[in-house]
């Protein structure tokens, strides 16, 4: 019997063609950076005002390795401010075209403009009057002329020794797809902030958290407080029943921060004062005009805070200088915000 399989195993004296590795560099390089023109085009302003004015998602599909970059060219616009999600054409024909919305907007990738899987995409997206932008090497393919914004690179030649690969196409359809995502997100003023919202578990979202995020209270529970002229018995009881800090904080008649009390303090106002601590006022005991952290400041600032001044509770306050939550040195350290 015949072995079907006729690929030859490598050995250590094949020839490596360096120069040929090389050569598929600068002819990716050169095909990405003949795409300038192409920006310059209306057709790819007019692609950002559609995503800009999308109301429901950018429905982004590809067959093969071109749906593989579509895969990254969604995920990149959900993370940079754009809803987005990937669809696989094949499945789309079978059900899956019930997962887009008449508010949606479809970004078609195909070089050629004429793989089945697509173009079989074009009547029922028409039907249903959805946009349909499609990033094509043949501008006269059926894709491209269905298409309601067409962003033709031209046929490139691939680099792959049998022509046959996508490799230049590919990567210029992933170059255009990071200029329309970066383009959209600049647009929307979408802010590093914004970014480290949509990544919490990275690196730069840790750094960029906010206090808000990082805090143990959430709106609406009831924060450790107490009135300047509460006894210390007073604040215990009204505080029993709240989540359990090292701090409660003191506000004056306005519902101002005015001061704060920790454990650290009342331990050492009942080392020296026995029970009679407990008839004393907040006023008496609080430390006035504490270190204080706004809410939509950075947790970094917070993480600052704490180590200059050797505080392990911080209160949070509204720009009215009103408690909004408590941070304690526990919560940056559980985020790993400390480097």
């Amino acid at each position: 019997m015949t072995d079907v399989n006729t690929q030859q195993p490598a050995t250590n004296e094949q020839a490596i063609d360096i120069d040929f590795a090389e050569n598929v560099i600068q002819v990716e390089g050169n095909a990405v950076t003949a795409l300038k023109s192409l920006i310059r085009t209306p057709a790819f302003e007019e692609v950002i005002r559609l995503f800009l004015a999308c109301e429901g998602s950018v429905i982004v599909s590809g067959m093969g390795k071109a749906g593989i970059v579509g895969n990254k060219i969604s995920a990149t616009l959900a993370s940079t401010g754009t809803a987005s999600h990937s669809l696989h054409p094949a499945e789309a024909v079978h059900g899956d075209l019930g997962r887009i919305q008449t508010t949606d907007i479809v970004l078609a990738l195909s070089h050629s403009g004429e793989s089945d899987e697509i173009v079989r995409l074009i009547e029922p997206l028409k039907q249903r009057e959805i946009k349909l932008i499609s990033i094509v090497g043949d501008a006269k393919s059926r894709l491209a002329v269905h298409s309601d914004v067409v962003l033709s690179m031209g046929m490139l030649d691939e680099a792959c020794p049998h022509g046959a690969a996508p490799t230049v196409s590919t990567t210029c359809m992933l170059a255009l797809g990071d200029a329309l995502a970066l383009t959209t997100m600049k647009a929307r003023n979408f802010s590093a902030e914004d970014y480290a919202r949509f990544h919490p578990a990275g690196a730069l979202g840790r750094k960029l958290m906010t206090v808000e995020q990082t805090m143990w209270f959430k709106p609406g529970e009831s924060l450790p407080l107490t009135g300047m002229d509460d006894t210390m018995q007073q604040m215990l009881t009204k505080n029993e029943s709240t989540k359990r800090r090292g701090a409660v904080m003191v506000v004056d008649g306005e519902g101002k921060l005015a001061g704060i009390i920790t454990d650290a303090d009342l331990r050492r106002a009942m080392a020296h004062g026995g029970a009679e601590v407990f008839d004393q006022k907040a006023s008496e005991l609080m430390t006035a005009d504490c270190k204080r952290i706004g809410a939509k400041d950075l947790a970094a600032e917070a993480t600052a805070l704490f180590h200059k001044y050797r505080i392990d509770e911080l209160p949070v306050v509204d720009a009215d200088d009103r408690p909004v939550g408590l941070i304690d040195v526990q919560d940056i350290v559980a985020i790993k915000v400390v480097g």
